[in-house]
């Protein structure tokens, strides 16, 4: 049985086909466009100069593109509900596909509990009244009733919206996302018309800020593989579905360029180091307070676009671990009407709707903690995708990245595994992007879960076309054995 009738089989059975080429290509260039541009620009900035955090986005952008290439072309072969979770067990089997699919809803989940975090600090900025009625203090930063509920009931509504079905997600989504793109295009001719280029100076740092700012990269860009998690519900053919992967992490390095260079010639770096919300901030220093509101309301919607995306990709991802009997049963409960997962879209719900009331320094502790996974996640897809270009050569393949020759597809390969390997090294204790000691328990504690769940895997289920069916009929058989 191939794999294009599998999909168009499951795709009928589980997944309502609804989204369209735009849609699809928002939901990934969405998912990447988040809030940290809102607050982080002037630390971009300080480190490597306006020049030197724009190559640094470039190159990074172009080591994310090497990884968009790999998923592309596995998109477009094995267009299933759970991206990587497929990849990797067709071709390293089901405990490797754990370890990747676990790295990145941790990711995904972690993302999206800061985002009810960030939402209330972004409304604050204009609301400054929602820091009333203080609860408690943790890690020194005080959670208020108010400001913590504007999250919670942000969470509510995105999951509800969610479980009525991708297609209502995604009009949220493309709304969202054209009032961000024109609102680039604004602060860009804004800059250009008021801005000042002795405000950039100096352009260049030094390679070492240049380094500090490549190493955040990874995590500004993880979204883009968000549009495999959805492939069983799109209309769009498969070798078109893999290309928007490739426009997604293009179309996110042109927008975190045009923010860096806009806020770099607003205001000299050295004058935003105590601004809250800096490329607001230096909007509204620039050209008043109009245009600071502007880009707050920009940060609203790269918060929704970014949260939306990852509760649409993290419950398909654990939908389709569920289905292979890799976590309970519960997760893979489709809606009866709408058909979409709904109990792993409450479960995700249910955390980011108390996430605010651990605060801010303690969701930015889960975040930092999450890029490490991320991108072992990336370097496992990249491997993958080699294995199965020299295992499986006849594997029908839609889209074919590097060429028609073989050799092409495998130096973008090698190239992928390379770069991520390198990303992965950084975050070493003693490299550049060594965390504080309390993301690394954040990490060891997710990953502590992540193995009581992986002991349950069985052993000895070989990679392939049919590993999943394999790994369910032992799964069964253990079961009987132990009844």
């Amino acid at each position: 049985m191939s794999t294009r009738t599998d999909t168009s089989t499951h795709g009928s059975e589980r997944f309502k086909r609804s989204l369209g080429r735009i849609e699809i290509f928002f939901i990934g260039f969405g998912a990447m466009i988040g809030f940290g541009w809102i607050t982080s620009t002037s630390t971009w900035l300080n480190d490597a100069g306006m020049l030197g955090a724009a190559i640094a986005f470039v190159i990074g952008g172009a080591i994310m593109g090497l990884v968009g290439l790999v998923y592309a072309e596995l998109v477009a072969a094995m267009p299933l509900a759970g991206g990587e979770h497929n990849y990797l067990m067709r071709g390293f089997g089901p405990r490797l596909a754990f370890i990747g699919s676990w790295g990145i809803i941790g990711g995904y989940i972690s993302v999206a509990a800061f985002e009810a975090v960030a939402i209330p600090r972004t409304v604050a900025y204009i609301v400054p009244d929602v820091y009333s009625i203080p609860l408690w203090s943790i890690a020194d930063s005080q959670v208020y009733l108010v400001w913590a509920l504007i999250g919670t009931v942000t969470s509510i509504v995105l999951t509800a919206l969610n479980i009525r079905g991708i297609k209502a997600a995604s009009l949220l989504q493309s709304s969202v996302i054209i009032f961000l793109i024109v609102m680039a295009f604004a602060l860009v001719g804004l800059s250009l018309f008021e801005g000042d280029t002795s405000n950039a100076e100096p352009l260049f740092t030094d390679s070492a800020g240049l380094l500090a700012v490549l190493v955040v990269v990874p995590f500004f860009f993880v979204g883009f593989d968000v549009i495999p998690q959805s492939a069983e519900e799109v209309k769009v053919p498969p070798h078109k579905v893999g290309r928007l992967v490739i426009v997604s992490v293009a179309m996110a390095t042109a927008f975190y360029v045009a923010i860096i260079v806009t806020t770099g010639l607003a205001l000299p770096a050295s004058e935003m180091q105590d601004f809250d919300l800096v490329t607001a901030d230096a909007m509204a220093a620039l050209s008043g307070e109009f245009w600071g509101n502007l880009v707050v309301a920009g940060g609203l919607a790269g918060l929704l676009t970014s949260w939306n995306a990852f509760l649409i990709g993290a419950s398909r991802l654990m939908w389709a671990m569920a289905n292979s009997g890799m976590l309970p049963a519960w997760f893979a409960k489709l809606h009866p009407q709408h058909k979409t997962p709904v109990n792993a879209l409450l479960f995700i719900g249910a955390i980011c709707a108390v996430a605010p009331f651990f605060g801010e320094v303690m969701m930015g502790w889960l975040v930092d903690s999450s890029s490490v996974s991320i991108v072992i996640t990336y370097l496992l897809v990249s491997a993958v995708f080699i294995v199965l270009r020299r295992r499986e050569p006849e594997m029908e393949r839609p889209l074919r990245v590097g060429g028609r020759s073989a050799g092409g597809g495998i130096a973008v390969g090698v190239a992928a595994v390379i770069t991520t390997a390198c990303l992965l090294a950084l975050y070493v204790p003693g490299m550049p992007a060594m965390l504080d000691v309390q993301p690394y328990v954040i990490l060891g504690l997710w990953w502590l879960l992540g193995v009581v769940f992986l002991v349950r895997v069985p052993g000895g289920v070989a990679p392939g076309e049919d590993a999943e069916e394999r790994l369910l009929k032992r799964l069964a058989e253990r079961r009987s054995s132990a009844s």
